[in-house]
């Protein structure tokens, strides 16, 4: 890969789901959450994904990383088309590419020890070479996305939303990802709170060289996060550009009405 092939690239990706009734549960049509999306990300790079509420947004990270198995596409990674691989194939790139949910919460078990979530991938990809190790892996982290490691013992319900938001970002880190989709990371926090994870989320990105795919309808979190910006309708991207085009010089009638709905 040269420096100047993008690291990750999606090409005619159409992921659409079936509508089933009756007593059969037969196929009577289709919801298009996603058509002929292409769409690149360049090392150390952001790009958003933007739009009302069921425009296709999530459908596209989730298609990206398999947990929504698209219709059609290839999803380029290292050369690699994702979307060809056997399940088996697939897990090794999970370690690559990982994701950071709008609610913690719900993917934290809230009867496991934080430590034991933080460190749960690890044990999975056969990583570090004892418990110890791990733990001390996840003590390192727990000071990287500001929490006290002391408290790597306790369990979800002890932590604030902001705090458990922490938590889920150590837990992708740990693997050491290049790739980190995080699907409205911010959604469910005060603005201090966002403001604070944005700031951790960049400074992050500049430590580690991370590239990220931002999802999110937050356009003054979008705006602070993000290098460019594609801006989704029906599940087609009507829109791309710099997020510096984007907020000053949308060309699209429907782009300029999200950011007079979120920016007045």
């Amino acid at each position: 890969m040269t420096a100047a092939d993008p690291l990750l690239s999606v090409q005619g990706l159409r992921t659409w789901f079936p509508i089933r009734r009756g007593i059969l549960s037969r196929v009577q049509g289709h919801v298009q959450a996603v058509t002929e999306l292409d769409l690149e990300i360049e090392s150390g790079g952001t790009l958003a994904l933007v739009g009302e509420s069921g425009c296709g947004k999530t459908p596209v990270g989730r298609s990206i990383l398999r947990l929504t198995e698209a219709q059609e596409g290839r999803v380029l990674y290292d050369g690699v088309d994702l979307l060809s691989l056997t399940p088996a194939e697939m897990k090794r790139y999970r370690q690559e590419i990982q994701i950071i949910f709008q609610d913690p919460m719900a993917s934290l078990d809230p009867r496991m020890r934080v430590r034991d979530a933080v460190a749960e991938g690890m044990r999975s990809f056969g990583l570090g070479s004892s418990e110890d190790d791990r733990t001390e892996r996840v003590a390192e982290l727990f000071k990287k996305v500001q929490l006290d490691p002391a408290r790597m013992w306790l369990y979800p319900h002890e932590f604030s939303g902001g705090q458990r938001q922490r938590i889920a970002i150590a837990r992708a880190l740990i693997l050491k990802p290049e790739v980190i989709i995080l699907d409205e990371p911010t959604s469910a926090l005060d603005r201090t709170v966002q403001v604070q994870i944005v700031e951790l989320l960049r400074a992050l990105q500049t430590k580690y060289d991370l590239s990220y795919i931002f999802i999110s309808h937050d356009l003054t979190v979008v705006r602070a996060m993000s290098h460019h910006v594609m801006v989704m309708q029906h599940g087609k991207v009507v829109e791309h550009a710099s997020a510096e085009a984007i907020f000053t010089q949308p060309q699209e009638a429907y782009t300029q009405q999200l950011l007079a709905a979120a920016l007045t």
